[in-house]
């Protein structure tokens, strides 16, 4: 049997980042429209804001960035079998290449995939501005 909680504000956000704190790996999926699920790839989640936008590191140049130009709807899949935690978010994308904002995210982990740092001519922050989100939340209890 399944509850359903219907969260809202800062009730919804907190939950928001606590799962994508624990998950921290989604499939960020574009082209929704016409999508066979070719254009799902995994990212990694930078972090939540306190107003609930996903952000992300992306290339620049790369097909997802591509897409979210043409259509800025996305949809991000987190899952955590181990905890029985899984998250739907549907948003809107939208790309950001302010040295401010990539600065203010930087982590050095992010140096894995740009090799010139903060200063990479290619690198770009996806913002995801949920506008619904799903979330199935077992505590522990093993799928059946």
């Amino acid at each position: 049997m399944s509850n359903t909680e219907n969260l809202n504000n800062k009730e919804a956000i907190d939950k928001l980042k606590s799962l994508v704190d624990a998950i921290n790996i989604c499939l960020f999926c574009t082209n929704l429209k016409t999508d066979d699920g070719s254009t799902c790839s995994p990212m990694t989640a930078i972090k939540v804001c306190d107003q609930g936008n996903v952000w992300f590191f992306s290339e620049n140049t790369s097909d997802k960035n591509k897409a979210i130009v043409t259509d800025k709807n996305v949809q991000l899949f987190f899952s955590h079998p181990g905890k029985g935690s899984y998250l739907v978010v549907n948003g809107e994308a939208e790309i950001i290449l302010d040295k401010t904002v990539i600065e203010e995210l930087w982590t050095p982990a992010t140096k894995i995939w740009f090799k010139d740092g903060k200063d990479d001519p290619n690198i770009s922050v996806v913002k995801v501005k949920p506008t619904t989100a799903y979330y199935w939340d077992t505590d522990g209890n093993t799928m059946i």
